[in-house]
């Protein structure tokens, strides 16, 4: 199956970079309070779900990289080749909506990080309007801009993973004895809120035709999700040891908590330091999904400029973000965009599987 997605080598970037794009995807606000999610089912045996959970992930990339290697086009003009001019439009329009309201959940979920543990005062749309300005400022650069950024996000941050040294000196690993008492109920849900930590993944539809050699790239996406789920199970397990399991029921900010304990001589409060380097981890999921949303609205309307595009998601998404003050608000849009994604993604990417599978035993008869 053969498309008209054609992209210019000087914009393709090398396989291995799909390693760093993968992480700064995955690892996103989610990491700050995941905890508190997947002890639901569970308890303190999640730290299996959070292995488990990785295991599906590796499963839809390997389905999402079989799918692109046969159709050889993006997926907008995939969906139209694949269920026709309406269907596969309303396909496109579910997925880009689902990308802008991952982009405000991960920006409004920042601010309200920002406004709870530094500046309580902080007004929304200042510190919403400075962080997407930014995000316009990357992403006018192209796609190799943006491939940057999220390169810079994996290693800037990574001295983060070094404080956890800290509560590990308090921290108590027989709270995660007895192991395997749980029911498959339980297990079913703290996977599937895991599961939702992970998205992101799936903006390897859009990136595909700009990596070169885009088959090579596969174990780099393997890599980087493997890498993803050792940084959330270290979290996860010192978390576990570190906290009672009512207490980490309630925590909304498990993570940032743990910083609290951080002591060092030159520095009272490290959650400062913690929260403000945060910013280098959401800024290239801003940047992707908005670069992916605005280049799957241009696909469908040629006639638009995809910086016109861009220009008007922002500003709604600026918008947007003062609409959500209060906790239980800012809880129901991360729950929102979590099950679209999880029964959204859930559904689609087994069938686009299947469907290319039976077109290829088709071909072959």
């Amino acid at each position: 199956m053969k498309g008209m997605t054609t992209v210019q080598d000087s914009s393709k970037i090398s396989p291995f970079l799909v390693l760093y794009l993968i992480v700064s995807t995955q690892v996103g606000v989610g990491v700050l309070g995941f905890q508190k999610y997947i002890v639901e089912g569970m308890g303190y045996d999640a730290w299996m779900a959070i292995i488990l959970a990785g295991l599906i992930v590796h499963l839809y990339i390997y389905m999402i990289y079989s799918i692109m290697r046969k159709a050889d086009m993006d997926i907008i003009e995939l969906n139209h080749v694949l269920f026709g001019k309406w269907i596969g439009n309303l396909i496109n329009l579910v997925f880009i909506l689902y990308l802008l309201i991952l982009s405000l959940t991960v920006l409004r979920t920042y601010i309200e990080v920002v406004q709870v543990w530094m500046f309580r005062n902080l007004n929304t749309w200042i510190i919403a309007f400075f962080i997407l300005l930014l995000v316009l400022f990357v992403i006018k650069g192209g796609f190799r801009s943006v491939v940057g950024i999220c390169f810079l996000s994996v290693l800037l941050p990574s001295f983060l993973i070094l404080t956890l040294y800290f509560p590990l000196q308090f921290a108590h690993f027989g709270n995660l004895l007895p192991i395997g008492d749980f029911t498959m109920k339980e297990l079913v849900i703290s996977t599937r809120n895991m599961v939702l930590s992970y998205l992101g993944f799936e903006l390897l539809f859009f990136f595909y035709p700009f990596i070169k050699n885009g088959e090579k790239s596969q174990k780099w996406a393997h890599l980087g999700n493997f890498v993803t789920v050792s940084i959330y199970l270290v979290i996860g397990i010192v978390s576990f040891a570190y906290f009672a399991e009512p207490y980490i029921k309630e925590a909304e900010w498990a993570t940032l908590t743990l910083w609290k304990v951080v002591e060092l001589p030159f520095l009272a409060r490290f959650e400062y330091i913690g929260v403000t380097t945060w910013l280098f981890i959401i800024l290239p999921i801003l940047c992707l999904w908005l670069w992916a949303a605005s280049r799957g609205v241009k696909h469908m309307i040629p006639k638009l400029k995809q910086k016109r595009i861009l220009y008007i998601m922002v500003a709604v998404i600026l918008v947007s973000s003062g609409l959500f003050q209060t906790r239980e608000e800012i809880s129901f849009l991360n729950t929102l965009s979590s099950r679209v994604g999880f029964y959204f993604l859930g559904f689609y990417i087994p069938l686009l599987y299947i469907i290319m599978l039976v077109k290829k035993e088709v071909r072959k008869s």
